[in-house]
């Protein structure tokens, strides 16, 4: 082929305006030229149509293969040229196909592609009138096999008629009587209608007035359907209210509880200072076995002083949630490791009598988290912040003297609480005790 595509923008033909059977053409041609170019030719967003059959990526990727035959010139001039080689002769603006020419045209930017797509628009309108014309004369034939069927039968009809013309006479007096019986009962009929209407409508009206009457009741109905839900939402209401009042009761009640406890520890403090109790003495926590001599807590290993130390008023015993768990029941989610924990730890809080608090990882629940058992606090880290921290925090709020045994197998965390006072135990010694009971 000798015609070189034109240059991008300088297209001879406007590619939005294409019949549907040139678009169509375009899209085989381009289609068949992918399949056997070099991978490095062929556009980016058309490779994938490479691996499809030229068929398949005619009709699945038709819209692609058009947008870039259009917007790009070097895709166009890589097509014309693999036709070239490949199968020369057969795309060329002379081709006797007038789609197949049009096409060619379109892709070599030929100055004659606008008289060529129009020729092919031309062969396609010609085509479709022949298509009509080819199907009005089949239909003018159908036609002419049936007109000389009537009028074989116009012909049998006629001499049926001739043949009864005596019996028609006869037959014509029986019908004209038939005719006059007919007339009299279909006065009878009519008459009859008539009276069915009248029927008809006053069936009508009197099913209007029904419906009227059965419409005024189902309003009167939803009119007191409304009253009682009104009424229904007033109860609530003040059932709504009650529990509130009872709530505040319930504070009220609490308030003046928490007012007479606090009295009874300043009138408890006050008899202490009376009677000099509690003065610069060692606390409970102290007497603990290797406690009193260093400036920072210690690691408490057999369950006997786990014992002795759980045993001390006031002990505060704070869990590394995770830690204990998964060294305990690993198998199970952890979900499932959170509620079996704080469940043994409620029991350890209900014979004790000590402080339980046990820490998780805030990060990664998706389930709504456990709430805490009677005797046992369940807190979880915030986002952004480790349980390690808030065990460190939990353990530094407490009031200097107040005995706190941290439950954890992490080797930082037992080095930085027993700088601040408190006793560790690993997590294998109090899933021990937990399980013994």
């Amino acid at each position: 082929m000798s015609a070189t595509p034109a240059p991008e923008g300088g297209d001879p033909v406007d590619w939005s305006r294409l019949p549907d059977a040139v678009r169509a053409r375009l899209a085989d041609v381009a289609a068949t030229a992918v399949g056997g170019m070099p991978a490095t030719e062929v556009p980016v967003p058309l490779r994938r149509l490479a691996r499809f059959t030229p068929a398949k990526r005619a009709k699945l990727g038709g819209p692609a293969l058009l947008a870039e035959l259009r917007a790009s010139t070097v895709f166009r001039t890589a097509v014309v040229a693999w036709w070239d080689e490949h199968r020369s002769g057969e795309l060329v603006p002379a081709a006797d196909d007038p789609l197949t020419a049009a096409a060619a045209a379109v892709l070599a930017g030929d100055e004659a592609a606008a008289q060529a797509v129009a020729a092919a628009a031309h062969r396609g309108d010609v085509v479709e009138l022949r298509a009509e014309r080819d199907a009005a004369l089949s239909r003018v034939d159908k036609l002419s096999v049936e007109l000389e069927r009537l009028r074989g039968e116009l012909g049998e009809a006629r001499e049926q008629a001739r043949s009864a013309g005596d019996q028609r006479d006869a037959e014509y007096q029986q019908l004209r009587r038939r005719v006059s019986e007919q007339g009299a009962k279909l006065r009878t009929l009519l008459d009859g209608r008539a009276e069915a209407d009248r029927v008809v409508e006053e069936l009508r009206a009197s099913s209007a007035a029904e419906l009227a009457h059965a419409r005024a009741e189902v309003e009167r109905e939803r009119g007191r359907a409304e009253q009682e839900r009104r009424r229904a939402d007033r109860a609530a209401a003040e059932v709504a209210a009650a529990r509130q009042a009872a709530r505040e009761a319930r504070q009220a009640d609490e308030v003046r509880l928490g007012l007479l406890v606090d009295t009874l520890a300043g009138a408890v403090t006050g008899l202490r200072r009376e009677l000099a109790l509690g003065g610069g003495g060692p606390r409970p926590g102290d007497l603990v076995t290797g406690a009193g001599a260093a400036a920072g807590g210690g690691a408490v290993d057999g369950l006997a002083a786990l014992d002795a130390l759980l045993a001390v008023p006031t002990v505060h015993l704070v869990v590394d949630g995770y830690n204990v768990s998964k060294t305990g029941y690993p198998e199970l989610t952890l979900a499932d490791q959170r509620t079996r924990l704080v469940g043994q730890l409620a029991a350890l809080a209900a014979r004790t009598g000590v402080e339980v608090t046990v820490v998780f990882d805030g990060a990664g629940v998706v389930a709504a988290p456990i709430r805490g058992s009677r005797g046992v606090r369940v807190l979880f880290s915030d986002p952004g912040v480790i349980a390690d921290d808030v065990i460190r925090s939990l353990v530094a709020a407490e009031p200097h003297g107040r005995p706190v045994l941290v439950a954890t197998s992490d080797a930082e965390v037992v080095r930085s609480v027993q700088r601040r006072g408190a006793y560790t135990v690993p997590s294998t010694a109090i899933l021990t005790r937990l399980v013994r009971g």
